[in-house]
């Protein structure tokens, strides 16, 4: 159902590569949706994916999936939430709680789960709609700015952190100090893990101590397996940065029965001794994002540890300049888009 009455300003993919602004009619929530009134939405590099075409998509689309806002109007059915509630709306748009994998728990791997910004409108807008089985509740003590950007970055990192079986007081490698990466250091220092930094450069290393790193290896100066040998060998690598090469590199620093995980997306392919993994029984595995559980977590843990993002905000409408500036990897390390009063 469409309420005709009223409009609001959206941005808008029409084609790969085009952003433009658009008036959009206010839409009603559908049983089991609600509707947002947006405050703040992230600019994350996996927008290009609905902006370039990557996936298929129904144009036009309005992108952005690190969504935070206050619930205004409750779709038929829905339980549990209630006007006026700040909410968060990540990647994974909501499980439909009835095929095999939602069945059995795992929420994130849902058959029928569709995509915020792909499948349907997303952030880059004053107002949307959200299935309710998505949402995810925002604590008082973070602003919107700060929570949108861990709605994704932050689920991403803490969610695969947390699930990774590693214990207080091992070692834990983090790859990449950027706009998850440098997330993935405070969450590894907070959690009570020995925090290695692996990145290019001098400059990375010290913001990388200061964000709770104990140790930093400059990939670009030394050999990472090495580095991470003489450590004692890693417990865990988390692979934030999107390269093949140097998930491949960070095996071989792996403890026996040491694990990596691999966040970023890469068209570089993974290659691997088999040898390298069977002798020591190390393991490398992927991980997406986490369920809206873990993303209530997720914003509480960040709350209680001081964990934030290093943010540049932008007003909707500087939208298109915002998305060029994450593109061309400008930032450091968060774009925000806000939505005004």
């Amino acid at each position: 159902m469409t309420d005709t009455t009223e409009t609001y300003l959206a941005v808008q993919a029409v084609s790969p590569g085009k952003l433009e602004f658009t008036r959009k009619p206010m839409q009603s929530p559908a049983p089991g949706q609600v509707r947002i009134k947006i405050e703040a939405c992230g600019v994350c590099h996996s927008d290009a994916a609905t902006v370039e075409g990557v996936f298929p998509i129904s144009w036009p689309r309005v992108p952005g999936h690190e969504v935070v806002g206050k619930i205004e109007s409750l779709g038929e059915g829905v339980e549990g939430w209630s006007i006026g509630q700040r909410v968060g709306v990540g990647f994974l748009a909501g499980s439909c709680g009835h095929c095999s994998e939602c069945r059995s728990g795992h929420l994130v791997s849902c058959r029928n789960q569709e995509f915020t910004g792909v499948h349907h409108d997303g952030g880059y807008a004053e107002w949307m709609v959200a299935k309710a089985s998505g949402l995810m509740s925002v604590p008082d003590d973070l602003t919107d700015v700060e929570a949108a950007p861990l709605l994704c970055a932050g689920l991403t990192t803490f969610s695969a952190l947390r699930n990774s079986g590693a214990k207080a007081g091992d070692v834990v490698a983090v790859i990449g100090i950027g706009g998850l990466g440098h997330l993935a250091v405070q969450y590894a220092r907070g959690m009570g893990f020995e925090v290695v930094a692996i990145g290019r450069g001098p400059a990375v290393g010290e913001l990388a101590t200061k964000l709770g790193a104990h140790h930093y290896i400059d990939s670009a100066a030394e050999s990472v397996a090495d580095a991470l040998q003489r450590l004692g060998g890693a417990d865990l690598v988390l692979a934030t940065a999107s390269g093949g090469k140097g998930v491949s590199d960070s095996i071989k620093g792996l403890k026996a029965r040491g694990k990596t995980i691999v966040l970023g997306a890469t068209a570089e392919p993974i290659e691997l001794a088999s040898g390298d993994l069977f002798f020591k029984e190390r393991s490398v595995e992927g991980a997406l994002t986490g369920d809206p559980a873990t993303g209530d977590t997720t914003l509480r843990f960040s709350s209680l540890f001081g964990i934030s993002a290093m943010i540049e905000e932008f007003p909707l409408e500087r939208a298109v300049e915002a998305y060029d500036k994450m593109m061309h990897g400008k930032p450091r390390f968060r774009v925000v888009l806000t939505m005004g009063s």
